[in-house]
């Protein structure tokens, strides 16, 4: 029986936020996990324990077949095919099971890389592009882990700029098979996986995927990369001299692999986010314990205020994160109603229901990634300088924590392509951005005074300067890099703030409700300088003045206590000893 996230919405559109509000019950949230969910929880955390724990030194030290045998375990529970149609030995779960299980595997990075790449990009490229026949000899090995997947994009002068990719893929005389030539860099799990999903140019123009078997002459992985980070999971280069790939081998449309990279990375944003979540609390976690049982100046750490300060901030931050991960997965599934691998078309329709939010999905990766970084940060500042010990976790998480920022397209690069995205779904008449500038400018005009809703004073904050910036440069505004990430910032910030303030009130919980008031006041201080600097690139003299008090009167934030309310979050997480709502 498959697990389904359950909303009592509608099926809404990407960006429609920025549009309209939202009341609580509309919000998908970790408090609308159907049991189901919560055993998926349960048994991926006693995997953990049982299995991954016992083994993280010999995982951190690469020792032969160690990772692959616990993938293969995991295996065993289902933890990888939960996405996977039941046909072809899957469990057939939601999306929201695959972030569950992400989450409660992200406890360590490297462990959790391995089995992110094998059921994420190692699987997904061939779930929602194959063919029948790819299905069935390929998907029941991935999901039973008798292979190992890989996913191949980058080249050593192709990064960000995955078509600039120089692989290149002939078709034979024959037609029977195409000759890959060329090398990939940066390849998760490729020291040991069994099927490549490889991208090529077919001719050297036309960028296609095609399926790789590692045990075909001319594929050789590379040595393992020296990594920062990350140090227990398999990074290598991947060789690839005159490799005979059957036609039937080819994934997708031959030209259309943009289609299967781009859409890929829409799900494995979001799952990252929430790898990011699992990640961050299993830094509070060691950190509130640290902090109750160090003892400075005759007290435990956890007395002083600034060290509450430090945990109540990890907490808060941790909390919007969570929110905005699941809101964002209810609002996929919200255009799932009634899925079904059998229906026709099946994939077509989970694949566009994860791009209808593509501009969401970014917000997630970096929101969660930067989350990570700041709570991982902290866990060591807390630690003092056992943080920076090898022995204590708190060091392998800071290193750790650093990829994903990198992975799954740059934060840079996903900033850009957020804000990217909504202007170009604008522009094709499927978000109303035009007519809520126009609506804004109107109540600009009108003198009408901001009200105290607050998301929906950030949202018109994003609207502002929306308008200003598009006013500005027109159709050059994609080349306006700085403006495009600052107007993101202050769309996510946005977004996030009315994403934790609606799970507050959907909960009634007076911890939530400290978490959203800390959150808020530096989320707008975000939004604010955010602002500013897309109003002062977008305007200048009496324009940019008369902008600016517009948005002093969108920002105007009447301060909190939050040194109050950071001391209660603080008293409550270390009460539990773990992150709690």
């Amino acid at each position: 029986m498959a697990a389904t996230a359950t909303l009592t919405s509608p099926a809404t559109t990407g960006g429609a936020f920025l549009l309209s509000g939202t009341s609580p019950d509309q919000v998908f949230t970790p408090e609308d996990f159907s049991d189901l969910h919560k055993d998926i929880a349960r048994t991926t955390a006693e995997f953990f324990a049982k299995d991954v724990a016992p083994n993280l030194e010999a995982i951190q030290h690469q020792e032969p077949g160690v990772a692959v045998g616990i993938i293969r375990k995991s295996a065993e529970l289902g933890l990888t095919g939960v996405v996977v149609p039941e046909k072809f030995g899957g469990m057939e779960m939601d999306l929201t099971s695959a972030l569950i299980v992400a989450e409660n595997l992200a406890k360590d990075g490297s462990y959790s890389v391995w089995h992110g790449a094998h059921t994420g990009i190692g699987t997904l490229p061939l779930l929602l592009f194959g063919t029948e026949a790819q299905k069935a000899k390929y998907l029941p090995k991935l999901a039973s882990a008798e292979m190992i997947g890989a996913y191949c994009l980058s080249e050593p002068h192709a990064g960000s700029d995955a078509l600039a990719a120089k692989t290149r893929a002939d078709l034979s005389p024959d037609g029977t098979h195409y000759v890959l030539n060329g090398q990939k860099m940066w390849i998760t799990n490729g020291g040991h996986a069994d099927l490549y999903t490889v991208f090529a140019k077919i001719g050297g123009e036309h960028f296609s995927a095609f399926l790789v078997e590692r045990s075909w002459p001319g594929v050789n992985p590379g040595a393992e990369e020296k990594k920062m980070g990350l140090k227990g999971s398999s990074t290598t280069a991947l060789y690839l001299d005159n490799v005979k790939v059957p036609v039937e081998n080819l994934l997708g449309e031959a030209g259309k692999g943009h289609l299967i990279a781009f859409n890929i990375l829409n799900l494995g944003r979001l799952k990252l986010g929430a790898g990011a979540v699992g990640g961050a609390k299993q830094v509070l976690q060691v950190s509130l314990k640290y902090a109750k049982e160090r003892k400075a100046f005759s007290k435990s750490l956890a007395d002083f205020g600034m060290i509450q300060h430090k945990l109540a901030e990890m907490g808060a931050r941790l909390y919007a994160a969570e929110s905005l991960v699941y809101r964002v997965a209810g609002l996929i599934e919200s255009q799932l109603e009634g899925f079904s691998w059998d229906e026709p078309g099946a994939a077509q329709r989970e694949m566009k229901a994860a791009e209808e939010f593509a501009a969401e999905c970014s917000y997630a990766k970096i929101a969660g990634s930067e989350m990570l970084d700041y709570v991982a940060d902290e866990g060591v500042q807390i630690h003092g300088g056992y943080g920076y010990h090898q022995d204590y976790l708190v060091e392998r998480c800071y290193r750790d924590s650093r990829i994903n920022r990198i992975f799954e397209g740059t934060n840079e690069i996903n900033r850009i392509l957020a804000t990217g995205m909504l202007l170009k779904r604008a522009q094709r008449g499927r978000l109303a951005l035009v007519e809520a500038v126009k609506g804004l400018q109107g109540e600009i005009l009108s003198g009408t005074p901001a009200g105290p809703d607050i998301a929906e004073n950030a949202k018109k904050i994003a609207l502002l300067c929306l308008g200003v910036a598009y006013q500005r440069y027109f159709d050059k505004l994609e080349d306006e890099q700085e403006i495009l990430a600052a107007i993101t910032d202050i769309a996510m910030n946005a977004f996030a703030i009315e994403t934790a303030r609606l799970r507050a009130a959907k909960t009634k919980s007076a911890l939530a409700a400290d978490y959203t008031d800390v959150f808020t006041a530096r989320a707008m201080d975000t939004i604010e300088a955010a602002a500013k600097m897309v109003l002062a690139g977008s305007s200048e003299g009496d324009t940019l003045r008369a902008n600016l008090a517009v948005l002093r009167r969108f920002a105007k934030l009447e301060p909190v206590d939050t040194i109050r309310r950071r001391r209660a979050i603080a008293s409550a997480l270390l009460g539990a000893g773990r992150y709690v709502v």
